[in-house]
């Protein structure tokens, strides 16, 4: 049995239960005319596959310890890995290919593409970065400006239409905007079918369509915007900044961070979970937001906890609101953080809001609020008598944490959803994530 891997480490890569089903079949020794391994770092695993009649498949996997493996198949399958790589790796884990020097030809070619490739990526391209940045611009320019056109039309043939209308009207031009790069557009495009079966859909419906505009009219002049702002635009419309290029070159700050908050979450369509986890730094104020996200359930593993506090250095986005970890301590406990009343987290809210007015919604910490009930509607309030509502799930956690009694409270507030209470610290008691 190989040391590093075992065969639920296979099974975790097959894309579904049959291909799964299949590979346990294509791992028998006398399905393959011939299989062996390159032993390294990042080995090779390689074989052919006897087939129905006189077929054979050429299989190989190389799997690298800093990468996640790479497959290469001659079988006609549209899947990855398919049976037969997935076969392999079966028989690789279970100790029965064996080291040799040397492997047939085109392993040999496979792996050599692959490390020019490699190499290609490792050095940088200044005028081909460049290129792409232009023809990524260029194509989100393209699609923003039909976005307005569209939204032109929308409202001059009026809104009575609008329930009534299936998803291809909106799914065309959500699928325009992808082709033009702006994935965060055509997100914003793609749910306008679900606001359109609300109570109140005008209202909502126009909400979105002004978002949109103003996110198209803002990419227009967006040479013309402070930093922070274009950042935000070029974000919202889904011009993304991968991680490695944060690591490589965004702003870095050190700092001993309180872990005030942790929200994950699930995409019911997807299967995806997402983990929010809001940091503030002790020197500087500064709050921010780490994104993790995974489609197996386990993988994001348990995560900081809510009331510890860690050393970290951290790279920022462009936006200076998410950042990713670059080196983290131990943590260790926090104090109580200093909290706002409600009247300063709206107006922290509202001046998040000029620097990023799609943002949907932002952390707020409140100092020695109580849960109050107002109707059937349920409250956050402070010692003044300002209150924020809350949302889901309601106050049932938070009294039972606090007994009704005044707390400090780190939670996500949105205009649209309320405060969803994440963080209570209790009078005299430690943290408390909900």
């Amino acid at each position: 049995m190989n040391d590093r891997w075992s065969i639920d480490d296979v099974r975790g890569l097959a894309p579904d239960a049959s291909s799964w089903k299949a590979a346990r079949k294509t791992s028998a020794a006398d399905a393959w005319q011939y299989a062996g391994l390159l032993p390294g770092e990042a080995l090779v695993v390689w074989g052919e596959f006897r087939g129905s009649g006189d077929r054979s498949y050429t299989v190989a996997v190389h799997v690298d310890a800093e990468e996640a493996p790479a497959y290469k198949c001659s079988c006609p399958s549209r899947k990855t890995p398919c049976k037969h790589a997935l076969g392999l790796l079966a028989r690789w884990v279970g100790g029965e290919l064996s080291e040799t020097g040397e492997a047939p030809e085109w392993v040999g070619r496979w792996i050599n593409r692959r490390a020019a490739n490699r190499a290609r990526r490792a050095v940088p391209d200044p005028a081909r970065a460049e290129a792409t940045r232009r023809e990524r611009d260029r194509a989100v320019a393209e699609g923003l400006a039909e976005l307005s056109l569209w939204l032109r039309d929308q409202v001059e043939s009026g809104l009575s239409e609008v329930p009534g209308r299936d998803y291809a009207h909106w799914d065309r031009m959500a699928e325009r905007l992808v082709d033009a790069k702006a994935a965060g557009a055509a997100a914003l495009v793609s749910e306008l079918p679900a606001l359109a079966r609300h109570r109140d859909w005008p209202t909502r419906v126009l909400e979105r369509f002004a978002y949109l505009h103003l996110l198209a009219e803002a990419h227009r002049v967006r040479e013309h915007l402070p930093d922070g702002l274009r950042a935000a635009v070029h974000t919202r419309a889904g011009v993304s900044t991968r991680t490695d290029e944060v690591l490589a070159s965004g702003e870095r700050t050190t700092d001993t961070w309180t872990v005030l908050a942790r929200n994950e979450t699930s995409d019911p369509a997807t299967g995806v979970k997402s983990r929010r986890v809001w940091l503030r730094g002790r020197t500087h104020g500064r709050t921010v937001v780490t994104l993790a996200h995974a489609r197996e359930p386990d993988a994001l593993g348990p995560g900081p906890t809510p009331g510890t506090e860690i050393e970290a250095e951290l790279a920022l986005y462009p936006d200076r609101r998410r950042a990713t970890e670059v080196s983290t301590g131990a943590p260790g406990p926090a104090p109580v953080p200093p909290g706002s009343t409600v009247a300063g987290a709206l107006d922290n809210h509202a001046a998040q809001l000029a620097e990023d007015p799609w943002m949907h919604g932002s952390l707020a910490v409140l100092a020695r609020v109580v849960p109050a009930r107002r109707g059937e509607d349920w409250y956050l309030a402070d010692r003044s008598g300002d209150a924020l509502p809350l949302g889901t799930p309601g106050p049932w956690k938070l009294l039972a944490v606090t007994g009704g009694r005044p707390a400090t409270v780190a939670g996500e507030w949105s205009p649209r959803d309320g405060f969803t209470p994440l963080t209570v610290w209790p009078q005299d008691a430690p943290a408390v994530p909900l």
